[in-house]
């Protein structure tokens, strides 16, 4: 990783997009990127690698540019300059779209079916077929403990459930790379719980990746790894615990406000 402040020196170094410990290229490699919007840069020269089979949260405030590096990663940001491959792949490439489940932070369900219609819907146009397509269903409907409310129309859910329904849309096909846009911002102490525990159990049991971003400090400790973000760069890409031990701070939150009061070494991401 990144020999920048933040930096995690416990770990011994490696070439950048290099294969993790299972032998699997990065699941997210990132070298110079650079987004622009309006004629403007939103993304400053971002480089970043994330280790398959981890949860990396990346965290920062709203507008930090969070969802515009998440698109890029799904391939769906234009004006996107510089390398970013994924799954071993260019960002982008038609091959990566079963293998990439995404969730938005607006709930990407329709509200006129129900949960298993929707889930069957999605299913048949990712091309899960009809024999594997009812256990493929079910076992979403488990993961997200939908499975009481599939007869439901999507309409009736609360904010929480349809958060869950979205997310069960994204697991289906077991994709290898979850990108997860603020999926618990918003939602009561014991959902979040249980969706970060969900999350590990994904990265642990299945090898998944999962890319979650936040603006909530107090989710840091959730995650393997972190990427602070601010103003379009990344502050720091560390473990939290390397991460405090790198700034002296206490808490992730107290770290990425130091990190804010250092001046970068250089135009692009610390």
């Amino acid at each position: 990783m990144s020999d920048e402040p933040g930096a995690n020196r416990s770990e011994p170094a490696r070439p950048r997009g290099a294969a993790g410990a299972s032998g699997r290229p990065a699941a997210v490699d990132a070298r110079e990127l650079t987004v622009e919007r309006g004629g403007r840069p939103v993304l400053h020269g971002i480089t970043l690698t994330v280790t398959p089979g981890t949860v990396t949260g990346l965290l920062g405030p709203s507008g930090c540019g969070k969802t515009t590096l998440l698109r890029s990663v799904v391939g769906t940001q234009a004006r996107v300059h510089g390398r970013l491959s994924v799954l071993g792949r260019p960002a982008g490439d038609p091959g990566l779209r079963s293998r990439i489940g995404y969730v938005t932070q607006e709930p990407s369900v329709h509200r006129d079916l129900t949960v298993r219609q929707n889930l069957d819907h999605y299913a048949a146009v990712l091309g899960v077929g009809r024999r594997r397509r009812a256990a493929d269903v079910a076992r979403v409907l488990d993961d997200v403990d939908l499975r009481d409310r599939a007869g439901a129309l999507t309409a009736d859910l609360s904010g929480g459930q349809r958060s869950r329904a979205s997310l069960a849309v994204a697991l289906l096909g077991e994709p290898e790379l979850l990108v997860l846009d603020e999926p618990t911002v918003g939602l009561d102490p014991v959902l979040r719980r249980d969706l970060w525990r969900l999350f590990h159990r994904l990265a642990a049991g299945r090898g998944t990746t999962l890319l979650v971003s936040s603006h909530v400090m107090d989710e840091a400790d959730r995650c393997d790894r972190l990427l602070l973000m601010r103003d379009g760069r990344i502050l720091a890409d560390d473990t939290p615990d390397g991460l405090r031990r790198a700034t002296g701070a206490a808490t992730v939150e107290d770290a990425f406000l130091r990190l804010v009061e250092t001046p970068p070494a250089r135009g692009g991401s610390r």
